[in-house]
């Protein structure tokens, strides 16, 4: 079984560069879940992300238990365990409820990571990971990293950081925060690199990790940038791997961890078959000039009556 690379956060911990998302819509029953879950930990796995949104964690936690019992994992220390804080928890109040809630879901006295999932806060009252364009806030950042950080110190969240967030809502929380985000994690892909982001956080100290690696080609966002690109078809052929090997060794080549979302358990260890080898110099120049795109537009999060009137004001124009 192949051992996957980590990386050292600036928080001191390790992240391993691979790990599995549990963000399917719609989700499947909890107890399917569960068992995927123990095949990716039993095909090499060790970094799992969830979110309070996913509603994945109470089926996460039942496979951590389960993979301690089986002995599949000798301890809890061998699993990296990632979830977020949702909008709607997004006052400095929430935070730390939001915090207890996940880990009385993942039966876990702590998390590796935990990362404001959107710089968005909705009413409290709203429900469910659902969003009404009525219910979209200002967020507080300050004060919500303020309480993030308590978080860490209580030793809650080994690290913390941001999901989704732009070189200009990164220097705002920078100049603010007395710990800073270890972790940025963001839509990238060979189809939308995220050039100007990975510079700003590389230049700040801050790991990116990738979601929606393969471009998440679905009913409601995605795009087929990635899986339907001749630059990396003709790239996989010469070298004998799948176009998602290629995309995924791309990323891990840019250093940043990659959080893929295959429930398949051949899918998934292909996917886990990208550290052995290399793209060259000219193959990542190639890839380097494919055409640029998000996939998730995030204009659910746009409102006239909200803190983002247009997309470019959510991505601080880097669209």
């Amino acid at each position: 079984m192949a051992k996957i690379p980590e990386a050292t956060l600036n928080s001191g911990h390790k992240i391993p560069l691979l790990g599995l998302g549990t963000a399917v819509e719609p989700r499947p029953p909890s107890e399917l879940v569960t068992s995927i879950i123990l095949t990716a930990i039993e095909v090499g796995y060790r970094h799992f992300d969830t979110a309070a949104a996913y509603e994945t964690e109470r089926p996460l936690g039942a496979a951590i238990a389960e993979a301690l019992r089986r002995g599949l994992v000798k301890s809890r220390e061998e699993l990296f365990i990632t979830s977020k804080l949702w909008c709607r928890d997004g006052h400095p109040d929430l935070v730390l409820p939001a915090l207890q809630k996940t880990l009385e879901n993942l039966g876990l006295e702590y998390v590796d990571l935990y990362l404001i999932h959107w710089p968005v806060s909705l009413k409290k009252a709203s429900q469910g990971p659902s969003i009404r364009k009525e219910d979209i806030l200002v967020m507080d950042v300050k004060s919500v990293w303020e309480v993030m950080e308590e978080c860490s110190k209580l030793g809650l969240a080994k690290s913390i950081g941001v999901s989704n967030f732009t070189c200009k809502k990164l220097q705002d929380l920078l100049a603010a925060a007395r710990i800073p985000p270890a972790v940025n994690q963001v839509e990238m892909n060979t189809g939308w690199q995220q050039k100007k982001l990975m510079g700003f956080c590389k230049e700040k100290g801050i790991h990116v990790s990738a979601w929606s690696p393969l471009g998440a080609n679905g009913a409601l966002w995605g795009s087929l940038n990635v899986m339907g690109s001749s630059v990396l078809k003709e790239i996989a052929e010469a070298k004998g791997k799948s176009v998602a090997q290629v995309a995924l060794r791309w990323l891990h080549q840019q250093g940043v961890s990659i959080v893929v979302k295959s429930f398949n358990e051949k899918r998934m260890e292909e996917n886990m078959e990208i550290f052995d080898w290399e793209l060259t110099e000219d193959e990542v120049k190639k890839i380097g000039e494919s055409p640029q795109g998000r996939g998730f537009s995030g204009d659910v999060f746009v409102s006239p009556l909200g803190p983002f009137k247009t997309v470019e004001d959510l991505w601080d124009g880097e669209v």
